[in-house]
């Protein structure tokens, strides 16, 4: 079997073989920044490995909760990110950043000795995410008042049902674009619903995916006093 580490980048500067960081609920999208604390040593490994390697990781959510049995199988599409800051803590824990690159679907998973996955990702279908950044000010002058505002008052909405507390000031300071993604990565929705969003062809139908997911969240807000099981 393969040893997990180092592999040189192809176009682009993206691998073909990526180390993965299954998460359920949790959406990394291209241009945008995600936040993590790493503590279990399997982990630990792979962020260090990547970290002096091409600090690439992928982050991909897992079809159903892990056991302690075999590894669960993993959705079809992930996003790539680069660490962009890492801080260790004094009890072991790493605190990374990862800047998100581009989607990738997975070809196959292979088989390695090291303690955590990797896979054959692709990129081809996606590669228009490499020049989302210089495209941001475009992607926001392409919608109209109507859009905007229809989004930010869902989104008050969508905050008040869930008891979020949102500083205006700083959301109207961000562009439209930059909501939609941070909404669609923060926000409590559903393994199977962040993927819909991860997977939306373009930025303009994950607006569409993300105004019906907070339109059903208002209709029926999820119930927090429930007992957990």
């Amino acid at each position: 079997m393969r040893r997990g580490g180092q592999h040189q980048p192809e176009a682009g500067g993206l691998p073909p073989i990526i180390p993965v960081f299954p998460l359920p609920g949790v959406l990394l999208l291209p241009t945008r920044f995600l936040p993590l604390n790493i503590f279990e040593p399997r982990y630990l490994a792979m962020v260090r490995d990547a970290w002096t390697g091409n600090r690439l990781i992928g982050m991909i959510q897992p079809m159903v909760p892990e056991t302690s049995g075999a590894p669960p199988p993993l959705y079809s599409v992930g996003c790539v990110g680069r660490i962009d800051r890492l801080r260790e803590t004094a009890d072991g824990r790493l605190l990374i950043t990862l800047a998100g690159q581009c989607r990738f679907r997975v070809v196959y998973e292979l088989p390695v000795d090291s303690p955590y996955r990797e896979v054959k990702a692709d990129f081809s279908a996606f590669a228009d995410d490499l020049s989302l950044a210089e495209e941001e000010e475009d992607l926001a002058e392409s919608y109209t008042e109507g859009e905007a505002d229809m989004f930010y008052d869902l989104l008050d909405r969508f905050a008040r049902a869930l008891s979020i507390p949102l500083d205006w000031e700083e959301v109207r300071k961000a562009s439209l674009p930059y909501m939609i993604d941070a909404v669609a990565m923060i926000c409590p929705f559903e393994p199977a619903e962040k993927q819909a969003l991860l997977e939306a062809e373009t930025i303009r139908q994950r607006y569409r995916i993300l105004l019906r997911l907070m339109q059903m969240r208002i209709a029926t807000p999820p119930d927090f006093s429930s007992p957990l099981q």
